[in-house]
């Protein structure tokens, strides 16, 4: 009875229950797009920073990240690769050797910043042979180099060119050695493309007088989300000789980026519920000036006051319900096609994206929890708003209200 009750109420100002439950639907639907959009664009930029070449987390010597010298390398052993192993989180582990030194060919010399890496497992994490743009990818038992474009047009060097390497390696070490150039590779970020140059972890560890010694071992993790669990865990179990460090922490310009954009957000859509609970409880006081002599006729005749305002609470979250499903049936298959379909961005704005090493796309993320958030957070409105007709009720004296 009392829901057929709530039912027949809500139709008998059938334009105003349509345009309630609209302005719902519309706030719902506006906010789990834009919030699928800002996770979805946040983590493609994380993928970008942490799959171009750091990982999500890298292992140092204590102390290298604020003195990254090659006296400061370590030596790998097999305790912390079978920690390492034991994680089944951890998806990749790529150990390197990097140094900063003089890359030169004929009268020309530039500084360029080496990295010694396993060929196998550098592909695996940061996709190294997908940015060869000349020439072909390297392995571990080559004597080769692979060099940035930039770097390759500044010393004007091509493939087959022999590339002169020099510098200090370990422990003081003097560091020299001609190397052919097997591939150009292409770097979208400009201050990696000007300086890189990638040689096989073993030659490089020849090179440098560092047998068996690593600067980092960078990691791959399966999912974002585990990024904390798996930090926490082996700040733990690795041994304090090595400093754990996680992307935020070695890159925090990008981190408080990101954290700044959420906080835009939040700002965002809390005026969007804002103005929108503003109409709901204007709604609201309409709809209960307008019964004012029903109320008093119903209260007169015996109804008890407790069920006329649970019926009126009945009206206001069933329009709520119903504007947050229509939402959420009309945002679903945006979202799905906008993650399958991103938005892809051209002409100046797309070479700003790519200046800084990302892609100029703008995916969506599906992402139960955004759906079950916002929802939440209109029917939490609307359950605050659908108060006020019941503390109007029991207030409400049936006398004067049937004569109003």
């Amino acid at each position: 009875m009392i829901i057929k009750l709530i039912w027949r109420n809500l139709w008998r100002n059938r334009r105003r229950t349509l345009i309630t439950m609209a302005s719902i639907t519309f706030s719902v639907l506006f906010a789990i797009v834009m919030q699928s959009f800002q996770k979805g664009v946040f983590d493609n930029l994380i993928k970008n920073v942490v799959g171009y070449y750091s990982g999500y987390i890298q292992i140092h010597r204590a102390g290298y990240w604020e003195e990254q010298v090659l006296d400061n390398s370590f030596a790998l052993n097999d305790t912390l690769v079978n920690q390492l192993n034991k994680n089944s989180s951890i998806t990749g582990i790529v150990p390197r050797l990097e140094t900063f030194l003089l890359a030169s060919q004929g009268n020309t010399t530039k500084g360029c910043m080496l990295v010694g890496t396993d060929a196998n497992k550098e592909n695996q994490l940061t996709h190294l042979r997908n940015k060869i743009s000349k020439g072909e990818y390297f392995n571990n038992q080559e004597e080769v180099v692979l060099i940035a474009e930039g770097l390759a047009n500044r010393l004007n060097v091509d493939v087959q060119d022999t590339l002169v390497l020099f510098g200090q390696g370990f422990q003081g070490s003097m560091a020299a050695g001609k190397y052919p150039i097997k591939g150009l590779v292409h770097l979208a970020s400009p201050a990696m493309n000007d300086a890189f140059v990638y040689l096989p972890l073993p030659a490089a560890q020849y090179f440098l007088s560092a047998e068996n010694r690593l600067t980092s071992i960078s990691l791959g993790i399966g999912s974002p989300d585990e990024m904390e669990s798996v930090l926490k865990k082996l700040n733990t179990t690795v041994d304090k000789r090595y400093e754990v460090l996680s992307w935020p922490q070695m890159m925090p310009d990008i981190d408080h980026h990101i954290k700044l954009d959420g906080v835009s957000f939040y700002i965002f859509t809390g005026v969007l519920y804002l103005i929108i609970g503003f109409g709901f409880f204007g709604t609201i006081l309409m709809m209960a000036a307008e019964r004012k002599r029903e109320f008093g006729m119903l209260i007169a005749i015996g109804m008890k006051k407790s069920w006329l305002g649970f019926i009126l609470l009945g009206e206001t979250l069933f329009i709520t319900l119903s504007g947050v499903f229509i939402g959420i049936a009309l945002s679903l298959p945006l979202v799905i096609r906008l993650q399958k379909n991103p938005i892809q961005v051209s002409g100046e704005f797309a070479k700003a994206y790519e200046k800084f090493g990302f892609e100029p796309i703008f995916p969506t993320a599906l992402n139960a929890g955004i759906f079950l958030t916002q929802s939440l957070i209109v029917l939490c409105i609307a359950f605050i708003i659908g108060l006020y007709p019941i503390w109007y009720v029991r207030s409400l004296d049936a006398v004067k209200a049937m004569k109003n």
